[in-house]
């Protein structure tokens, strides 16, 4: 019977033991999960802010059309310094905003009544300006340019043929000086750009001018009607919708396209020559080339750098 009392006594022990342990392993086991639970917090925390993202842009040289008008009908402009606080600016904001998962603004455009002169279509582009708020300070191709752009497409529409639309992402554009528009007799200092690039279904696209007379001189140069198309050059990359590397270098007579630092073009001819006589200055964004109903596309710029 002792023996029995005994064993019974030992096993109410053995039990009990194993019951306290289990407790304390299960409340080990709890504080351990809540530890987690909070690293865990704390790494999406950490993540979250590491997806906020700015782009690498300095605005102070740059003004920008946007495809809507302001009170006078005209295209809407936003110059230095205001154009520093677009992001603020309540009627830029379906146009020219930032994205910051990417780390990128994004320029929207799409048809509407906001056209500049001399063309049919809309933008939201970027318009260089060498001195802030300024557009009779530009450069020639003596002078010297440079121009490097991160870009990718981010969204654009297609056409009745199901082609995605095309879009003029950087341009050269001449200008006439006050002298030289008189010279002529034209209204505005409007003259030719002698570089537009596109995205056109997925590639890089250049367009340059020609002289339709290569033997023009003096003031016939400054006619818009001497200069004709090019019949443009395909990069052979595809860069479809993603980020892509474009640069610009502009010397006298020369002019040289780079696309992500692997393919070239290089215009080095009598064209480029002549085209010395006018000022130009860069542009850069969305400049959509479809007045399609409904059409639309939105390009992303990441970087932007510009010298002389």
């Amino acid at each position: 019977m002792q023996n029995i009392q005994r064993n019974i006594g030992l096993f109410l022990i053995i039990v009990f033991l194993s019951v306290n342990i289990t407790s304390q392993n299960k409340g080990g086991n709890v504080t351990d999960d809540v530890k987690v639970e909070k690293l865990k917090k704390r790494k999406k925390r950490k993540k979250k802010r590491k997806k906020v993202k700015l782009p690498k842009i300095d605005l102070s040289h740059w003004k920008v059309t946007l495809p809507v008008t302001n009170e006078k009908g005209k295209p809407y402009e936003i110059e230095p310094p205001e154009i520093k606080d677009f992001a603020k600016n309540e009627i830029a904001k379906p146009f020219m905003y930032i994205d910051s998962t990417k780390g990128a603004i994004v320029f929207h455009a799409m048809p509407t009544n906001s056209k500049t002169a001399n063309t049919k279509y809309t933008r939201s582009e970027l318009r260089e300006q060498m001195v802030p708020g300024d557009n009779n300070t530009n450069w020639t191709f003596a002078d010297g340019a440079y121009m490097k752009g991160v870009m990718a497409m981010d969204e654009t529409t297609k056409d009745s043929k199901g082609k995605y639309l095309r879009t003029i992402i950087m341009q050269i554009h001449g200008r006439l000086t006050n002298e030289q528009r008189d010279l002529i007799g034209q209204k505005d200092n409007n003259a030719p750009p002698i570089l537009k690039i596109y995205w056109d279904k997925g590639k890089i696209r250049v367009k340059t001018k020609v002289l339709i007379n290569p033997n023009a001189t003096g003031n016939q140069l400054l006619l818009e009607e001497m200069w004709g198309n090019d019949k443009g050059f395909n990069f052979e990359e595809e860069v479809g919708f993603r980020k892509f590397t474009l640069e610009v270098k502009v010397s006298e007579g020369k002019m040289v396209i780079i696309l992500n630092k692997n393919e070239y073009k290089v215009y080095e001819n009598i064209h480029m020559k002549k085209w010395g006589i006018f000022e130009n200055y860069f542009k850069v964004g969305n400049y959509f080339q479809s007045r399609d109903k409904g059409a639309f596309s939105k390009v992303r710029l990441y970087k932007l750098e510009v010298s002389h």
